[in-house]
């Protein structure tokens, strides 16, 4: 069952400049949504991210936390982890292992 509160969002194959363009675009659409409290973002089928999705990824984290809202982000590959840790990422975005955890975990506390 769909919950109003959580939107996911998943992004497909590599997360650079051009889908980082649409994935922001999403984020957009979802902070007209005042029902939406948290988004998660499901890594499943993203093969690989650049410094232009970590962009991308970092803006929409700023847009949703100035709007009250939470990033959360679910089953990243090893690429995208490594790339987190690099950057620090890994320390400013919450990450569950994958959209199960998540929901056992943060559908639990609302």
């Amino acid at each position: 069952m769909a919950n109003p509160v959580v939107k996911v969002i998943k992004p497909n194959g590599i997360l650079d400049s051009t889908q980082g363009q649409e994935f922001r675009q999403t984020v957009n659409e979802v902070l007209e949504q005042d029902s939406t409290r948290i988004v998660l973002i499901d890594f499943q089928n993203v093969s690989f991210m650049d410094s232009s999705g970590l962009g991308a990824l970092v803006l929409a984290f700023k847009a949703l936390r100035a709007a009250d809202k939470k990033l959360i982000i679910c089953a990243i590959n090893e690429q995208v982890r490594i790339l987190f840790e690099l950057t620090g990422m890994d320390k400013v975005f919450e990450i569950f292992p994958n959209e199960e955890e998540f929901n056992k975990t943060v559908m639990s506390m609302h």
